[in-house]
């Protein structure tokens, strides 16, 4: 016959649980995926909107203060088109005028065509009347025209940059250049504008570049002064070029980027937001709505999750009792209670009845079958499968005991002088004998045929050799049989002194029976090994 097939069974209770999560997270599932595509795009949209705007602005801002800049500085130039009729106090006090009162440069100074610096403020920078020889001032004083260097390390170890205008006698005569440095990481009205370190609570922050790439303002002040060229948005400024884009920063960071180029200074500005705040932001959107879903479906779900089970508890409880019985368990007090309960299903109710009282029926004959297969039949002891649970259980929790394995001397004689009958009186007077000499905790096994084995508990093996002693004179001395003394021979050991190994132990306990035997019958031998 072909055998039949093992199908999996259907749960009742997660089947209807099943079915309604199914159809509310597809649903979600569904609304979820079309909200997601939907928003996306509109938010980083939105976001390079937003940040092109700013950068826009910004360098709107730079442009016009760098006019504004220049403007003075071509101001001054003028008023220096004719210095052999201005004197030193005059020249002194009108660079100190416009550095104290625009508050664009860090310093001013006029170099003029020979390359001396010939007046400068503040004049306690003490390099009045020194001779440049090169750097920018050098490559400014060269260039006869308006300018803005390149941002280079001064003396002071600074970020500076130096922002010229030539100086023109009236008739055209060259005469130098007059500069203002712009200490990029100091207090001036550039930084107020471009060296806001402040980063925005979405993570949003912008920095400044210079014409080949390098970090001019950023947020983290150690930026300042590297090069990131490799930016791609940065390659895109240093071409002249306005945008916005989703890039891949030099850290490896997704950002929505947007830049403007700063066409006086020839600067560019990038503001940029993290590209995982606008999945985060997404990501709480989507569930502000889910919300609104969930709780209907939490609802719906818990109602069902109720009804279901209270349809499968009898069939579930039964089950249960089953496995029970299975395992050789006995049934708990209350579980047979909550069964006999009224069931508000009529079927299940008599099903659940009718059950328990036949489980009831079995539950007694388990019992029963389970204590005969431990017992032996004739002396009413426990037999070797107890002796080897016991065994097992004593081992594992650490119980130091002795072991006697006892066995009676020449016992086949017996059987044959007198009959298998009264070999079996033996045995059984023999049982009680030894039941009667047990202490409290102790232990006795009938292991097979005409051998016992006991368990003393908490008895080192001298302890239990002096007991083996007196149980061997008390049998000798006692009539197992008509008319003649019966002895045995008794091999000792001893756990966990001697082994670990409840298997050796029974293995040096029986050596050393077969001792006793070999020197003479009749005899208790400790084991030595």
């Amino acid at each position: 016959m072909k055998k039949l097939k093992k199908r999996r069974k259907v749960n009742l209770a997660g089947l209807l649980t099943s079915l309604v999560s199914a159809s509310v997270i597809l649903t979600l599932l569904i609304l979820t995926v079309s909200y997601y595509h939907s928003n996306k795009q509109s938010l980083t949209e939105t976001y390079l909107a937003l940040n092109y705007s700013k950068a826009e602005k910004m360098s709107h801002s730079a442009d016009s203060l760098f006019l504004s800049m220049n403007k003075s500085l071509e101001t001054t130039a003028e008023f220096l088109e004719d210095p052999e009729a201005i004197s030193e106090l005059e020249l002194q006090t009108q660079l100190n005028l416009l550095h104290e009162s625009s508050g664009y440069f860090n310093s001013l100074s006029w170099i003029d065509e020979t390359g001396t610096i010939r007046a400068i403020s503040p004049d306690s920078i003490g390099l009045k009347g020194k001779k440049i020889e090169d750097g920018a001032a050098q490559e400014a004083l060269d260039a006869e025209k308006p300018g803005l260097s390149l941002p280079y390390t001064g003396l002071s170890d600074r970020l500076i940059v130096l922002m010229s205008h030539p100086i023109y006698a009236k008739d055209g005569t060259y005469k130098g250049v007059i500069g203002g440095t712009i200490f990029l990481q100091e207090e001036n009205v550039l930084n107020q504008l471009l060296g806001n370190d402040a980063v925005e609570q979405n993570g949003s922050y912008y920095f400044v570049v210079g014409p080949k790439g390098t970090l001019l303002f950023h947020p983290d002040s150690r930026q300042i002064g590297k090069g990131v060229y490799e930016n791609p948005v940065v390659r895109q400024l240093t071409l002249g070029n306005n945008g916005m884009e989703l890039i891949t920063n030099t850290s490896g960071h997704k950002m929505l980027a947007a830049y403007s180029h700063v066409s006086e200074a020839k600067w560019g500005i990038v503001q940029q937001t993290p590209y995982a705040f606008v999945q985060n932001l997404l990501l709480e959107q989507l569930w502000q709505t889910l919300k609104y879903v969930l709780i209907p479906f939490l609802i719906l779900l818990l109602f069902s999750i109720f009804i279901a089970r209270k349809l499968a508890a009898p069939f579930t409880q039964l089950g249960n009792l089953v496995n029970r019985l299975a395992e050789g368990k006995k049934i708990a007090q209350p579980l047979k209670e909550s069964l006999m309960k009224p069931h508000w299903n009529r079927e299940a109710d008599l099903l659940t009845k009718s059950a328990v009282m036949a489980f009831e029926i079995i539950e007694r004959n388990n019992q029963q079958l389970t204590e005969s297969a431990v017992t032996d039949s004739l002396t009413g002891l426990p037999n070797r499968r107890k002796l080897e649970e016991v065994l097992a259980e004593w081992a594992s929790d650490k119980q130091q005991f002795s072991m006697l394995v006892l066995d009676i001397d020449h016992f086949k004689s017996i059987n044959d002088a007198f009959g298998h009958q009264t070999g079996d009186v033996a045995l059984k007077k023999l049982a009680e004998k030894l039941q009667a000499m047990l202490g409290e905790k102790d232990q006795c096994f009938r292991y097979g045929g005409e051998e016992f084995v006991l368990l003393l508990p908490d008895q080192t093996g001298i302890d239990a050799y002096q007991k083996a002693e007196k149980i061997r004179l008390e049998v000798e001395a006692t009539r197992l049989i008509p008319h003649q003394a019966v002895t045995v021979s008794i091999g000792i050991s001893e756990f966990p002194a001697q082994t670990n190994s409840t298997q050796n132990l029974f293995s040096l306990a029986d050596k050393a029976l077969y001792q006793s035997k070999a020197e003479g019958r009749n005899r208790s031998t400790l084991s030595r090994g």
